[in-house]
């Protein structure tokens, strides 16, 4: 194995500032992969959300700063008139539309929409509509929520607390998909549909965690998406513990290419 570089973070500055209804936040790291038996590789990220507040109305704008200037990763906003609550999501995120096996869509869809939700006096249920004509309906009833939508792919989800366990299931276009997280003896284990498990315990400061993913089939390219190429199972198992300067370090290896990534990250 190539020899490893060490990482140290540098200190920030006030965790969340806030002038004139204005708040700012973000998050900034750099990571080292040694890519098993390809060449390493050094990569940085670094992120910055600027949220402004007036009366009941919000916007959220998020952006990418480690280029040489801001790219815009997202714009929401979201605004109250009485039992009346209107989202507006104003970026039109720019497709990858590689045909690389990971199923990227054909061509570029403008994804921005504007959503209306009432809360009706029925109950818990709230009513939503958007822009494309879906029509949602979601409340909580004997402690477990329902959201069903219906317009042009029709989906039903649910989740509930049973006896210690957190399970979601989602029913979309008929295929149904479920997760399932619960504690067993302080370790945080999750299991899903898909047999991909994840397992997570503190050890004297650290955190570990061991994530198997399982192996996923071919699936045939469609109208708008190319095809997803078959994949093997592979397992990652991570180490990350928090230092006094405010940041986290992290290792990670991956079965997948025999590859050590170290991580160094902080939110401020």
């Amino acid at each position: 194995m190539k020899k490893l570089i060490a990482l140290f973070a540098v200190s920030t500055l006030a965790s969340t500032s806030a002038i004139a209804g204005i708040a700012l936040s973000g998050t900034a790291s750099v990571s080292y992969d040694d890519n098993g038996s390809l060449a390493s590789s050094t990569t940085h990220d670094a992120d910055l959300t600027i949220t402004g507040t007036s009366g009941g109305t919000t916007l959220t704008a998020s952006y990418d700063m480690e280029g040489a200037s801001l790219a815009t990763t997202a714009v929401d906003m979201t605004t109250t008139i009485g039992p009346i609550s209107v989202t507006a999501d104003m970026h039109d995120v720019d497709e990858d539309n590689l045909n690389d096996g990971d199923g990227d869509p054909i061509a570029d869809s403008n994804d921005q929409s504007v959503s209306i939700s009432l809360d009706a006096p029925v109950g818990d249920v709230t009513i939503g509509l958007d822009d494309s004509g879906d029509l949602t309906a979601s409340g909580t009833f004997a402690g477990v929520s329902v959201s069903v939508t219906m317009g042009d792919t029709d989906s039903t989800t649910a989740s509930a607390s049973i006896a210690g366990m957190d399970i979601a299931v989602t029913n979309e276009d008929g295929s149904t998909t479920w997760t399932v997280a619960t504690t067993v003896g302080g370790v945080d284990i999750t299991l899903d549909s898909e047999n991909d498990v994840s397992a997570t315990i503190g050890l004297t400061g650290n955190e570990l965690t061991v994530t198997h993913t399982a192996s996923r089939a071919y699936k045939a390219a469609t109208a708008t998406k190319y095809d997803t190429a078959a994949a093997d199972a592979f397992t990652t198992v991570a180490v990350s513990r928090d230092l006094t300067s405010g940041a986290t370090l992290s290792a990670t290896y991956s079965s997948a290419d025999d590859s050590l990534t170290l991580k160094a990250a902080v939110t401020f």
